[in-house]
């Protein structure tokens, strides 16, 4: 199931790669121009480079595959699969606000997904294998995040840029796996 979702995260990767369009004339004002599509595609791609990792790192609590966590699994892969469309949305929109409120909407429901991976994981993990204070603190941090990316959607219809970087500040904290201070006491 890992190496089925990490070809699933090179797809995407390759296909947000693809929605990149170089400018009309051969000037470097049409390249900066052009910042809102580089800014989104920048975006994008380090969310599915931190999806992928933090996803790659939960795997390892996986000790069999049940259907409930392939369903999980296949719900979360669906979710960061809409991560490029909203991109090429919000790029070709420079920023508009419903474009940028439905990127955050799916950043919402990619890490909603995560979430519900998090807890059948971790959930079924063997008291030793996970701390109790990791758990705390990567369910705390799940909440948190999936609080602030909702909000961020809201935000994003009245102040679009304020909305995306909502949602940059949140990918701060999932760019290590671990939970913050949850393996000091392994």
């Amino acid at each position: 199931m890992s190496a089925f979702s990490d070809g699933v995260f090179a797809v995407l990767i390759t296909v947000l790669v693809l929605e990149l369009r170089p400018p009309e004339s051969p000037t470097f004002a049409a390249l900066l121009a052009l910042w809102p599509t580089w800014l989104s595609y920048a975006v994008s791609y380090v969310f599915i480079a931190i999806v992928w990792a933090n996803h790659h790192h939960l795997m390892r609590y996986a000790s069999e595959t049940t259907p409930r966590l392939m369903w999980f699994n296949f719900a979360h892969l669906f979710s960061v699969s809409l991560l490029p469309l909203s991109t090429a949305w919000m790029a070709v929109s420079e920023l508009a606000a419903q474009p940028v409120a439905f990127y955050a909407a799916v950043f919402f429901l990619v890490n909603a997904t995560y979430v519900a991976l998090l807890w059948d994981l971790v959930g079924r993990a063997p008291a030793g294998e996970v701390q109790p204070r990791e758990r705390r603190i990567m369910r705390t941090r799940s909440i948190v995040t999936l609080a602030t990316f909702a909000i961020a959607a809201g935000v994003a219809l009245r102040f679009p840029v304020a909305g995306l970087a909502m949602c940059c500040c949140c990918l701060i904290v999932y760019l290590k796996p671990e939970a913050p201070g949850g393996e000091d006491e392994a």
